[in-house]
């Protein structure tokens, strides 16, 4: 071999490596500045009352993602964790989905095809199933707001949730006529979660609804005892009544980026309602995976229940929690997942303690009727 020929190699090796390097370093921008790009990319402009979609007639069920005497995905269920008749329940669970709506406008329709599809799969079928083991499943649609009202707030964005507000407060009118005077649990998820700590303060903390509460699950929302919720009691306890629970799932190697909502950093956590929920406990004991009830992730290829998943431990406001396994998830959820960043699992926080919660809310439910007169 010449010398100009391997001179000619070794400069086809340095610009190989030189393009290889400038890849690395690019996806890590990428990587790094995905958050912010997607912010500024998905901004709905100004609030204009005029554009929004007609308000939902909760009468009708097609405003409704889940309803008792309709087959839907809170229908779901595994051999091991069977669902109860709807009939036969002793309460009902009044559940409000999380965001599915990144669009163009402030607040979304309730009747585009692919938000109906979205919430099916993003919310009733992975997460408000987890209460058909208790209960009858109500779970309204709503003109959700765009999800920049809750990652980056400001004027806009609070008309925005008033205008999701006012739906699920006139949908939590039509369950309340539906169900009479029986038992109900509140449950949600990140921006469901934010309205359901509303509706507690403005509609159940200080009135007579208050003693029908079983309990408030919300986690993913930026709530602190208090004020937030309406100055109901946090449970402490796994069988506690009347009273709320929440967390945010951060691993050890999470890192705030401009899509954590509420704010993501250490500061930002201190203080927020942490309840455990392998142990249902405040402590801020260690829960090892040994006593985790199981994951499942209905939105995996072959959903199966996983028990010792994970294991979990409130510090600071924040749940820590290490996986024990593969996280299964689908394209659409592993995107989710890369573009809020390694070890937010704000988006499985129902998934990852499926069956805890499921258990729990069961024990809740029994616990109160026991007590009722």
């Amino acid at each position: 071999m010449s010398a100009d020929t391997r001179k000619r190699r070794r400069r086809r090796r340095r610009l190989a490596l030189g393009v290889v390097a400038a890849l690395i370093v690019s996806c890590g921008v990428a990587v790094g500045t995905i958050d912010r790009w997607f912010m500024d990319a998905m901004d709905p402009g100004p609030f204009d009352p005029q554009a929004l979609p007609p308000a939902p007639d909760y009468r009708r069920a097609e405003a409704w993602a889940a309803l008792p005497e309709v087959e839907d995905g809170a229908d779901v269920a595994l051999p091991e964790l069977p669902a109860m008749d709807p009939a036969a329940a002793p309460a009902d669970v009044f559940f409000l989905h999380p965001t599915t709506h990144v669009g163009r406008v402030w607040n979304a329709p309730i009747d585009d095809p692919a938000l109906v599809e979205a919430t099916r799969r993003g919310a009733t079928l992975i997460q408000a199933s987890a209460f058909n083991g208790c209960c009858a499943v109500y779970a309204p649609r709503y003109r959700q707001a765009h999800g920049r009202a809750f990652t980056a707030p400001d004027g806009r964005s609070a008309r925005a949730i008033d205008a999701a507000y006012g739906d699920v407060a006139a949908a939590f009118d039509e369950f309340l006529a539906r169900t009479g005077e029986r038992p109900f649990i509140v449950a949600a998820h990140s921006q469901g979660a934010v309205l359901g700590a509303r509706l507690l303060r403005e509609r159940i903390a200080d009135g007579p609804l208050r003693r029908r509460l079983v309990a408030a699950y919300l986690p993913g929302a930026p709530l602190r005892p208090g004020a937030d919720v309406g100055g109901l009691p946090i449970c402490d306890v796994p069988t506690a009544t009347g009273c709320v629970i929440s967390w945010h799932a951060r691993g050890p190697s999470y890192s705030p980026n401009a899509l954590d909502f509420g704010g993501g950093g250490p500061e930002a956590m201190r203080g927020r309602i942490c309840v455990n929920p392998i142990t249902w406990r405040t402590d801020g004991a260690y829960a090892p995976a040994s006593a985790h009830g199981g994951a499942v992730f209905f939105d995996a290829p072959t959903p199966a229940l996983r028990p010792a998943f994970a294991d979990a431990q409130c510090v600071d406001g924040a749940l820590i929690v290490r996986e024990h396994g593969d996280l299964e998830r689908d394209l659409p959820s592993r995107a989710l997942l890369w573009i809020l960043g390694p070890d937010n699992y704000h988006p499985v926080e129902y998934q990852l303690f499926y069956a805890d919660i499921r258990e729990n809310a069961a024990a809740r439910v029994a616990a109160f009727v026991g007590e009722a007169p």
